[in-house]
Order: structure tokens, then sequence, then C-alpha cells
């Protein structure tokens, strides 16, 4: 399954929060060089630049604004590379929309730019988004991804964030997937 490309499969990997960690939010640290804030108004065109770089293009105001409307207050957070003052990461915490039956929070669009990845900045803005949901009182968190990133998902992982088995193919796909990240294949641990 490597270099697996949007559309490979017709659903997207479904992660959930579980429920025995919503007392224990996860750190955000970050290296020296870097800092972390939320949003600040006139961001929006280095947003977009940060998007198209981790290959999400066509990023602008018009796609920008149904997410907008659901980023929670100070729920919008970037990774400021001190040397430059430039925005190299981003992560959204939304309230959501309601999904299996249950009113939840949800983080999103967790991006970096290739030349500061493999720093812990996509975990970074990760934890803070999580945290913003918890500290917000959701109890149902979760996030989508797809099978081919894998760098996101082992981030997932490694907070906490357990695989949610709802569809046919998922073990099948999550055992893939977990054999390239050498992640343990545990779906009887994946509870909430």
């Amino acid at each position: 399954m490597t270099g697996l490309r949007e559309g490979e499969y017709p659903t997207q990997l479904h992660m959930v929060w579980p429920e025995h960690l919503l007392d224990a939010p996860p750190p955000v640290q970050l290296p020296s060089g870097y800092s972390l804030r939320t949003y600040q108004p006139g961001d929006e065109p280095r947003f977009f630049k940060v998007m198209e770089l981790a290959d999400w293009p066509s990023w602008n105001a018009e796609k920008l604004r149904p997410w907008r409307e659901r980023i929670l207050p100070q729920g919008w957070f970037m990774v400021v590379h001190n040397a430059n003052s430039e925005i190299v990461a981003t992560a959204m915490a939304f309230r959501d929309r309601l999904e299996f039956g249950r009113q939840g929070g949800e983080i999103g669009w967790v991006a970096c730019i290739p030349g500061h990845r493999g720093k812990g900045l996509g975990m970074a803005v990760s934890a803070a988004a999580t945290t913003r949901l918890i500290e917000g009182g959701y109890h149902h968190i979760h996030l989508y991804t797809e099978d081919w990133r894998l760098a996101a998902l082992k981030i997932y992982l490694e907070l906490g964030y357990f695989p949610f088995l709802y569809a046919p193919d998922m073990p099948k796909r999550w055992r893939t997937i977990c054999t390239q990240l050498q992640w343990p294949f545990t779906p009887e641990e994946w509870k909430s």
C-alpha cells in the first residue's frame, strides 16, 4: 500500500480520542527555535502557503470559510519559526457536526511545511488542538485522515488516538498501516 493517494479508498480513516484520556491532555512540546500561538488576523496568506507546501493546494478564503465557522475560539494553532517569524505548521480544533450519533470535537487540517518536518511540530499542533477540545469540555474527540499519510498517522497513534474500525475494510487497512509504521496491531485495545 505504499504510495496510496487520495481516492484509493472510498472511506477515510477515522480515529478517536479514548475516554480514559479525557483527564490527561497530551503535552505540547516544541524544539528550541519555535513557538506556538493561536491565529492572528492576517495569518491567512501564510496559512494558504503552508497548506500548499503540505500537499493541499488551492486553499483560499472561500475554501477556508466553512472550516473557520467551526473553529473553537482560540482553537486555530500555528507554530512559528522564530528565526524568520513565519508560520510553518498548523492545526485546528473544530466544533463537530453530529456524527455517529454524538456531538463532539474534531482536530483537522494538521500541516507542516517540508523544510521543518521531523522536529515534532505536527505533534505539537495536534496536541494543542486535542488539549483545546478537552479544555472545551468535549467528550467525543476524533479526526479523519488517509492511509498514505503515515507520518500523521504515527503522530496520532503516539498522542493516544485509537483507530475506529467502523467499516468492514478497516481491520485490513489498519493492519497494513501498523506493519508499515512498526506499530502494534491491537484492535482489541482500540476501545474508547
